[in-house]
């Protein structure tokens, strides 16, 4: 198992819980404030969990890719790690 995948699931777990949370404020017809401070803290917590997985993807996959000396894949990771930022930046 990758090296940051139990800290993943425990935060995705823990996010899990938070929109339910949120989807239960919305039932109960919570103040608009209070319902999108939480939003703003799964918000958060997603970002946390992309860092997450971003790391382990350098870590594991692009070491492999430059470790393997095969410039069409490691081409392909570098390509992939672009094409993520782009959408990120939209």
């Amino acid at each position: 198992m990758k090296v940051n995948n139990d800290k993943i699931l425990h935060r995705l777990s823990r996010l899990e819980g938070q929109v339910r949370g949120v989807a239960g404020m919305v039932e109960a017809d919570r103040y608009c404030m209070d319902i999108l401070a939480q939003t703003a803290a799964i918000r958060s917590a997603l970002l946390a969990v992309e860092k997450l997985i971003l790391e382990n993807h350098a870590h594991h996959c692009v070491k492999a890719a430059i470790e393997s000396g095969d410039p069409i894949e490691q081409r392909a990771k570098f390509d992939e790690l672009i094409s993520l930022l782009q959408k990120a930046s939209k």
